[in-house]
């Protein structure tokens, strides 16, 4: 039996012979770019394949979250159903983390059935305890679409920072958590419309119950990352709200109850619940269970953005369900793109699929891990990716790869050499080989994935030096047994690279040990089993190659004229844009001028079914007087704005520097213009 201690449900043992691990749903809106392989799909691949070697039992799982408003929003805008937009992304999705070689051992959708039931009998246990009650709140309801408007449907002003722009969940300006009803100035993402405040019944989580027990469990985790702990806490101390666990559309999963029609379980409460419904199908298909690799250690590995979700929510909502919490969640922090924050809307960003059309997949990996820790925001750039690749890759690993192989071949026809006696370098290295797997796997055991890699290179490093000083290519002539026990030594290390590597670069380990004639059952506590003397080695075959400087001038270029491009395109209109401009003849029946303002003047428009207030700056061009009982092309539907603390409800159509008024004194008043 394991020695575990427990802690808050919580298993703090590392000696494991089972472990659960998950990345966070990729979100079925698009395919991944490099920030999504930074934070989450990487580091758990590693930490997976590294358990593997272990001999831990794994099971990696994983899906694509396909309910939600983006989804829904973007489904009606382009005229199609959501479930044909989250399947052409979950192709995309599912082609990037392939080549990314990221080793899942079941990747689902959260739109199969299973995870309806799954989800449904979630929602309906958590009910049944009262830790779900109904309650009647406000919400924003739009009248031209005759629907209430989930968050995604809806945007406005922040109340907190004044951001334009916040959508009715999340202001991206300040970060701050909101509610529709909190916008101000909100708009129908649909129609454009402003909505009403009506009342509705929603389901909410209790979630204020389980304030003091996560405030326990979070503390007691020792292993919890400081970004994860801090985060969590902030939330915490700031106290905890019930949380709104319903929606009214109809894209997701229905509420179980018979009073709910209409109503989904909101995307945040049974996205959560993918990484069961991934692991059950895989057990229907694996004849086995997977209930034991959760209770044994279930490792969380996501992004930044969600921390909250993850170590606040699910974690109530398991605590609510008598389950075990999670061992670990492990949060990757930010990867900007050339000292810019990425944004796919801007087109300031690599995507996975690009990456890897023109390098190899491992070189990405490498660069990700090596640039900085997982717990600190970091930066992609191009000429930085081209020097570790060159200096570190190419010049330290791979040389080192290369001169051992093409030298055993040189001077030993391919044949791994009997060693002669040790001097104190050999035993310096020896040692060397010896401790480097120990250290890897204590890095990676901490969820400290760089110094893990860094420990390889260093190795690769101290090859290197050690082939200079004991120069072969002399005392292969002189002195036979040194040349033959440096190259033993040398591809004894090579191998334990080839291992240790395999995490991380798996494709490159593959090479590595393929000109070692290893076999592909890889264990971990063999790394550094010294290689039998007469042990064929097969040719040197160059590992990684250098970037060319024109290479990277190139990918800069294009990454640049991606981002004007689409500034350009932001600035032009579609024909839809132009149609929505609702322009009619309308008669000024009031004018005045504004206080304190030597360019405006206050207008009363009337266009036949209405009467429009407009602020506009004509007073350099027209008295009062001047502009009385003109008639004059309007824009009737501008959101309206305040200028000079005065409500102006549309535009009055001018032309030239001089603002000379566009008239049409032969049309009818009201008559709209195309």
């Amino acid at each position: 039996m394991l020695n575990k201690e427990i802690i808050g449900g919580i298993s703090l043992s590392k000696d494991s012979n089972k472990v659960f691990i998950t990345c966070a749903l990729p979100y079925a809106n698009g395919p991944c770019h490099l920030g999504h392989l930074r934070s989450t799909y990487i580091p758990a691949d590693i930490y997976a394949r590294y358990h593997r070697m272990k001999g831990t039992d794994v099971l990696f799982v994983c899906a694509t979250d396909e309910h939600g408003t983006p989804i829904a929003v973007q489904a009606e805008k382009e005229g199609v159903s959501p479930l044909d937009v989250a399947t052409r992304n979950w192709e995309l999705i599912q082609r990037d983390l392939e080549l990314s070689d990221i080793s899942f051992d079941n990747f689902s959708r959260t739109t199969d059935p299973l995870h309806y039931e799954i989800s449904q009998n979630f929602f309906l246990d958590l009910y049944q305890k009262d830790c779900i009650y109904p309650k009647t709140i406000k919400q924003l309801y739009c009248s031209h679409c005759e629907r209430f408007l989930p968050d995604r449907y809806v945007e406005g002003t922040c109340p907190h920072c004044g951001g334009e722009g916040a959508r009715g969940d999340h202001c991206e300006t300040c970060g701050r958590h909101l509610e529709p009803v909190q916008l101000v100035e909100p708009h129908c993402l649909i129609c454009d419309s402003e909505p009403e405040v009506r009342e509705s019944e929603q389901y909410y989580f209790r979630l204020s119950h389980f304030q003091d027990k996560l405030k326990e469990v979070i503390d007691g985790n020792p292993v919890l990352p400081a970004n994860v702990r801090n985060y969590a806490m902030q939330w915490i101390n700031e106290g905890l709200k019930d949380w709104i666990l319903t929606r009214d559309m109809d894209w997701g999963i229905p509420v179980p109850l018979d009073d709910a029609e209409g109503k989904i379980i909101y995307v945040w409460g049974e996205a959560f619940l993918g990484y069961i419904s991934s692991a059950a199908q895989w057990a229907r298909r694996e004849n086995k269970a997977w209930e034991p690799y959760w209770d044994d250690r279930a490792v969380h590995f996501i992004g930044k953005d969600i921390i909250y979700h993850h170590s606040i929510f699910w974690q109530a909502m398991l605590l609510a369900h008598d389950c075990k919490l999670p061992y670990n969640i492990v949060a990757g922090e930010y990867l900007s793109l050339e000292g810019r924050k990425m944004s796919t809307s801007k087109n300031w960003v690599i995507w996975a699929s690009d990456f890897m059309e023109k390098f190899h997949a491992d070189l990405l990996r490498y660069y990700l891990v090596a640039n900085a820790p997982l717990t600190r925001d970091t930066d992609f750039s191009w000429d930085d990716f081209q020097r570790r690749v060159n200096d570190e890759l190419a010049d330290v690993v791979g040389n080192f790869m290369h001169r051992t192989f093409s030298f055993t071949h040189r001077f030993f026809q391919g044949v791994l050499p009997e060693p002669g006696s040790y001097n104190e370098d050999d035993l310096e290295l020896v040692e060397e080989i010896n401790a480097t797997p120990g250290r890897v796997a204590e890095c990676i055991e901490n969820f400290d994935f760089r110094e893990g890699l860094k420990e390889i290179v260093k190795l690769a490093k101290v090859g290197n030096k050690y082939f200079n000083d004991q120069e072969p290519w002399k005392t292969v002539k002189e002195e036979s047994d040194r040349a033959a026990t440096t190259l033993y030594l040398c591809n004894q290390l090579a191998k334990v690279i080839s291992m240790v590597i395999n995490p991380y670069l798996p494709s490159k380990s593959l090479e590595m040990r393929e000109i070692l004639g290893l076999e592909d059952n890889l264990k971990w506590e063999e790394s550094a089993e010294f290689l039998a003397p007469g042990t064929p080695i097969s040719k040197a075959k160059p590992l990684f190659a250098k970037i060319d400087d024109e290479v990277i001038t190139q990918e800069k270029e294009t990454l640049y004229k991606n981002l004007e491009e689409k500034e350009t395109m932001d600035d032009l209109i579609s024909i839809d844009d132009f149609a929505k401009l609702d322009l009619r003849v309308g008669k000024i029946i009031g004018a005045e001028k504004v206080k304190g303002s030597d360019k405006l003047l206050k207008l009363m428009v009337d266009v036949k079914d209405k009467q429009l207030q407009v602020v506009a700056g004509l007073a350099t061009k027209y008295s009062p007087e001047e502009i009385l009982n003109q008639t004059v092309i309007i824009l009737v539907n501008l959101k309206p704005a305040k200028l000079f603390g005065i409500k102006s409800e549309g535009m009055v159509l001018a032309a030239g520097d001089s603002s000379t008024l566009l008239t049409a004194p032969d049309a009818t008043i009201g008559e709209g213009i195309r």
